[in-house]
């Protein structure tokens, strides 16, 4: 009994966190037009102390993803201005990925542990439709912008989705919206908000990527009708 209520001491932990953060006023701070009134002195920063900055920068990400915190897009436009596409893009990928799979695995824990001991007739049978396609759904969840990313990140764990495949599909399905808006920063002084972020021509190749990531499912399906 002991042992079971310990498994919600992390969750517990991150929403104590997150609501510190949200009652800090850090949010003032870390705006897109702050950003932008300090572009300049950010980027002298980032200049003369380079490593810091790539070390400082990804664990501000990593913290904000796992606290499941609403300023990932500003951030992410941020990399770009601040240390390039490639190297910006990457930093976001990684830290992204971390963030995400520590939220996913606390959620896992806390969370899918008791649904699924909990679980009915509906809920095994999309548990295993899960299992069965875990992989590409998840993919989806990344390439369609669609589904907010925090949502992404829990909702796997609430099925027997693994960790590694978890980890994977994040790292891979992120890609392509990071650097989008991580080229996007580097224009940080053009913009007038982030809804010049990303274009109706952006969103329909996430979107087709998204319909990519899901044809191994239906043609499981069609397979499944023809015997």
């Amino acid at each position: 009994m002991i042992k079971n209520r310990f498994k919600y001491v992390p969750l517990l932990l991150i929403i104590i966190a997150a609501a510190a953060v949200w009652f800090s006023g850090v949010f003032d701070v870390l705006t897109f037009d702050s950003i932008k009134a300090h572009r300049l002195e950010l980027l002298q920063f980032v200049q003369d102390n380079t490593a810091a900055s790539v070390g400082a920068f990804a664990l501000l990400y990593i913290a904000t993803v796992a606290l499941s915190l609403p300023i990932a897009s500003v951030l992410t436009l941020l990399s770009g201005f601040l240390f390039g596409v490639a190297l910006g893009a990457v930093i976001v990928v990684l830290s992204a990925t971390i963030g995400a799979t520590i939220i996913f695995g606390v959620a896992k824990t806390a969370l899918g542990t008791s649904l699924r001991d909990r679980a009915g007739p509906f809920y095994n049978k999309v548990a295993n439709n899960m299992r069965s396609n875990g992989f590409q759904y998840m993919l989806f969840m990344r390439f369609v912008p669609v589904v907010p990313f925090f949502i992404a990140n829990i909702l796997p764990a609430l099925f027997d989705i693994k960790v590694r495949d978890f980890a994977i599909t994040t790292l891979i399905g992120i890609v392509p919206g990071t650097i989008v808006y991580a080229n996007i920063g580097r224009e940080l002084g053009t913009l007038n908000g982030l809804g010049d972020l990303v274009s109706p021509q952006t969103l329909l190749a996430f979107a087709l990527l998204g319909v990519l990531s899901l044809i191994p499912v239906v043609i499981k399906l069609f397979k499944r009708k023809a015997v």
